[in-house]
Order: C-alpha cells, then sequence, then structure tokens
C-alpha cells in the first residue's frame, strides 16, 4: 500500500542529489561558497521540513466501538448542518477540521466501512480557511457505508496545498482508523455523519486522526 514515507521520497531524492552537488561545490572550488554555501544549508533545513511534514505516527484508536474517529490532525473550524453536496446522501452533519502545514497530513478512515464511490474534482486553491473552501476548492470526496450508516469524507485542497493522493479505491474494505490517503502542504478535511449521531467536538477543539472521537452513532 502507498505511504507517507513513498510520497516524501518524491521530493528527499532530488534534495539529496542537490545537496551532494552543493557539498562538493562547497568542498572544491572555495570561490562559490558565498552561493553554494547558503543554498546548501537552505537545502537541508528544506529536507528536515519535508521529512517532518510526511511523518505518520501510529495511534491508538478509542476502545468505544460506537465512536466516528477524526479523520484528520487539525483544529475544528466548523461543526454545521447542511446538505451533503457531493453522493446526495442528505442533510448531514458536517465537521471540518484544518490542517496547517505543521499538522500531520494523512487522512484515515472515521469507520470501519466499505467505499462505496470516491472521485476527484477540480477547482481552485483558496485558502482551506476561506468560507468558499468547501464548495470552491479541488477536493477528493469518498463515500463510506458503514454498518451503521452512510459518513463521506472530503479532502479539500488549500492554498498552498495542490495535490490530493488518494490510497484507498473503489469497493475497498477499511478499518476505522485506517489510512486512505493525503494532503500535502495544508489544507481541510471535512466528515460528513448522519444527523441522528452526537457530536463529540466543537470549533477551537484540536483533533488527531484517528485517536480523536468526532461523534458516536445513536444507540
Amino acid at each position: 500500500m502507498p505511504s507517507a514515507r513513498q510520497e516524501s521520497n518524491r521530493f528527499l531524492v532530488p534534495l539529496f542529489f542537490l545537496e551532494v552537488l552543493l557539498f562538493v561545490a562547497v568542498i572544491h572550488w572555495p570561490a562559490s561558497r558565498w552561493l553554494t554555501g547558503p543554498l546548501l544549508v537552505l537545502f537541508v533545513a528544506l529536507t528536515l521540513f519535508i521529512a517532518y511534514f510526511f511523518r505518520d505516527p501510529e495511534r491508538t484508536l478509542p476502545a468505544e466501538p460506537d465512536l466516528i474517529v477524526s479523520a484528520a490532525d487539525g483544529l475544528v473550524v466548523s461543526v454545521d448542518e447542511m446538505e451533503e453536496p457531493d453522493f446526495q446522501l442528505g442533510r448531514m452533519r458536517r465537521i471540518a477540521v484544518f490542517l496547517s502545514v505543521f499538522d500531520v497530513h494523512v487522512n484515515r478512515s472515521p469507520v470501519r466501512a466499505r467505499v462505496k464511490r470516491t472521485f476527484h474534482k477540480d477547482g481552485q486553491f483558496l485558502d482551506a480557511r476561506h468560507l468558499d473552501a468547501s464548495t470552491r476548492n479541488e477536493c477528493r470526496s469518498w463515500w463510506l457505508e458503514a454498518e451503521n450508516g452512510p459518513v463521506a469524507v472530503r479532502q479539500i485542497a488549500g492554498l498552498i496545498a495542490r495535490r490530493i493522493v488518494a490510497w484507498s479505491k473503489e469497493g475497498s474494505l477499511l478499518v476505522r482508523g485506517e489510512r486512505l490517503g493525503m494532503i500535502r502542504f495544508g489544507s481541510r478535511t471535512e466528515v460528513f455523519v448522519p444527523l441522528e449521531c452526537i457530536v463529540l467536538v466543537k470549533p477551537g477543539d484540536r483533533v488527531q486522526g484517528a485517536a480523536t472521537p468526532l461523534a458516536r452513532w445513536p444507540a
């Protein structure tokens, strides 16, 4: 299965070769150090940031099976009620999480479910905190059919995030907390749950993917 490490290698491998070339230039061409030295420091710092950004820590899921967990790390920016926009699932509760460049960007399945449908939609790259980002930005949407009912997840690109990576596909059976994809460099993730679910978070809360309960299925 694809992973955050494989995604990071797309950046780290070219950076490594650039750093080797710059290091050789610093050692063998002293006259160029005014340029190659700062560039080497810059690329090393960029390498460290990318390695940090693509981290993918293991998480401990809550024991209660009726809990719907967060699909992403970040800050809860809104909890509201609206028509689910991608799969016509009707009126649902939406829990939106903003991911800064310092958050883990691996997204996880909030429930044990089968991927009934997923699709990618082109769009703009507004700041993910913008009110219209949910409807106007590029996104990938997931219809997860759980035993208790449907749950939808939307991975939304942001001002800096320009690529949404899917690691699962239609028909896949996901366990709760399983990695389904990631968004690169700052974004927004929304989880839609049925109206009868009890929401357990509020705007301003910090959440962790797979570890933090977002909502609870009704008894």
